[in-house]
Parts: C-alpha cells; sequence; structure tokens
C-alpha cells in the first residue's frame, strides 16, 4: 500500500506541473495582458512606453519562459499579487478556500444522508410506486441547470418568503458576533448554496446508489447470506450495502472535487466569496496570478480526490490488492 501511494503521488505531482502549464498557456492566450489594460486606461502613454513595461514584466518573452519564471516563485511560495483585489494571492486565497470547503462538505454531507438511504428503499422496492417516484426526482435533479435552480431558490426563500439573504458570504461586521451567532449568520447564509449544490448531485447519487445495490443484492454472497438464517437488516446493511459502496465511493470522491472547485455557478448566482466565484472574477478580470493558483487548487483536487477512493477501494473490498 505505501508503494503505491508514494508512486501515485508521483504521478500526482507530475500531472499537476503538465496542466499547470496547459493552463499557463491557455490563459496568455487571452486578449490583453496587464500592460495592455494599463495602456487602455491612459491616453498618454507611448508604444515605447508599453514595451519597457512588458520587458520589465518579462511579457515579451515566450510562453514557456514566463511559464517557468511564474513556476520559479511558486514554489519558492510566492504566489504573486492579485491586480484586482490588491493583495497577495496567499492572503487571498486562504479565506476563500475554507469557504468553498465549508460550503461543499455541508451540501455533500447531506447529498450522501438523502441520497444513499433513498437509493437503498428504491433498490429494495424496485418496480413500485416509490421506486418510479424516486426516479422521476432523480432525473429531475440530474437535467435542472445550476443557475436556473439557484434563481428559483432565490425567488422562492429571499424575495417571496424572506427567510434567507439573496447572496453574500456574511452580514457587515459579522466578525464582531460571538462564536454562536457568528456561526448562525454564515449558516444563513450558506442554506441557500448548500440546497442548491445538493439538489444538483441528489439525483445522480441516488441513481448510482440504487443500481449499485441492485446488482449488489442479485450476487450469490447474498443468497448465501439469507440461506444461513441472517436477518434481513444484516443481509441488506452488512453484505449488500458494504459491496454497493464500492462503485459509490469513486462517485462521491469526484463530487466533492467536483463541488469543491468546480461550483462557479452557483457560486456567481448567490455572490458567495468562494473559489468557485474568485475563478470566475479573476479570468473576467484577467487576474492571472490569482487565476492560475485557483485552477492549480481544482486540479490538485480532483487528483487527490481519486488518489482517495482508490485507497478506499483496498479497505472496503479485500480481494483488491496494491501490490
Amino acid at each position: 500500500m505505501t508503494t503505491f501511494i508514494i508512486r501515485r503521488l508521483i504521478q500526482t505531482v507530475i500531472t499537476i506541473a503538465m496542466l499547470s502549464f496547459v493552463c499557463f498557456y491557455i490563459l496568455s492566450l487571452m486578449p490583453g495582458d496587464p500592460v495592455d489594460i494599463l495602456a487602455s486606461s491612459n491616453p498618454h502613454i507611448t508604444s515605447e512606453d508599453v514595451a519597457r513595461l512588458k520587458a520589465l514584466y518579462g511579457l515579451d518573452k515566450p510562453a514557456y519562459v514566463r511559464y517557468m519564471n511564474w513556476l520559479k516563485t511558486v514554489i519558492t511560495g510566492d504566489l504573486g499579487y492579485s491586480r484586482t483585489y490588491k493583495i497577495p494571492v496567499s492572503e487571498l486565497i486562504g479565506p476563500r478556500l475554507a469557504n468553498t470547503f465549508f460550503l461543499s462538505l455541508a451540501a455533500l454531507g447531506l447529498s450522501i444522508l438523502v441520497a444513499i438511504p433513498l437509493g437503498i428503499i428504491a433498490a429494495l422496492k424496485q418496480g413500485t410506486k416509490f421506486d418510479y417516484v424516486i426516479n422521476l426526482g432523480a432525473f429531475a435533479g440530474i437535467s435542472v441547470p445550476s443557475f436556473w435552480l439557484g434563481i428559483v431558490l432565490i425567488l422562492a426563500f429571499s424575495v417571496w418568503l424572506g427567510m434567507f439573504p439573496a447572496g453574500g458570504t456574511f452580514t457587515i461586521g459579522a466578525g464582531e458576533l460571538s462564536g454562536w451567532e457568528f456561526i448562525k449568520d454564515r449558516m444563513k447564509y450558506m442554506t441557500l448554496p448548500v440546497l442548491s449544490l445538493t439538489a444538483l448531485q441528489l439525483g445522480s447519487f441516488v441513481r448510482y446508489a440504487r443500481s449499485s445495490m441492485i446488482e449488489s443484492m442479485r450476487a450469490d454472497y447474498i443468497r448465501t447470506a439469507r440461506a444461513k438464517g441472517l436477518s434481513r437488516l444484516t443481509v441488506v446493511l452488512g453484505h449488500g450495502f458494504r459491496n454497493a459502496l464500492i462503485p459509490l465511493v469513486t462517485v462521491i470522491a469526484i463530487s466533492f472535487s467536483f463541488i469543491f472547485s468546480g461550483a462557479i455557478i452557483t457560486e456567481t448566482v448567490f455572490a458567495y466569496q468562494g473559489v468557485g466565484k474568485l475563478v470566475y472574477d479573476s479570468v473576467i478580470a484577467n487576474d492571472f496570478n490569482v487565476a492560475m493558483i485557483a485552477f492549480m487548487i481544482s486540479v490538485a483536487m480532483v487528483l487527490v480526490m481519486n488518489l482517495v477512493a482508490d485507497i478506499l477501494y483496498g479497505y472496503l473490498d479485500p480481494r483488491i490488492s496494491y501490490g
């Protein structure tokens, strides 16, 4: 297992390095670098001034040279400076990561708590009206566009009912509140984004849980367990559900990385100050340093969660060996 983890970590580092260059090159193709934007806002600047500034900041060099210079500074711990927010990227990215982490964890936890029991019950009652209703709801959840769902939640719970704020991360001045009051304030702002992300993930989780459970309950070891006289609860949870978890682990692990790094639309609709909205704002504003670090975090999350899924396989299924 140790050898496998070390090998996968090396592969992960190499993959991140390769993808970082791809992201760097794609961002370098965007029209308008910082000097061009500066020149467009200053009518008195000359072409000689533009050329001198580009040479000063290395913007006149090929993409691979600029990438190596950027990589050297990142390895030393200098993540650069945000041109939009006027602060170092390291100071900007930390709070955004924390916001997205709590949002993703809450959405994933709620999705699992609701989807897995529904999927198990639908599998055990296959072909009944309950199964049809659950499948219909699952397909509806998968098909609903995230931006439309976010707008509907805002209209229903913010505009019409006035129960939750329409957007934001916390109330201005909430930092002066006591611990529990501050937590309640954050939860109030997180409710609608969490519901939106949960609804988007719920359908796929239910479908995977249902199909995995149906396949597991048809296996020979289930008939053997029933022949031994084991209780229905033991057969379903102790034998069927444990084996049904194996394909679910991959789906849940990848879904967490997707929610963590890819909730751009949801965070933008609700103006939630997380990594997703930061990626959107930095790309729109051509804030190169922020966009690169945010992209790298997204890539790293996907790769790390895939590694976690592979490790969990070995614990869930004794037949899997990582020799």
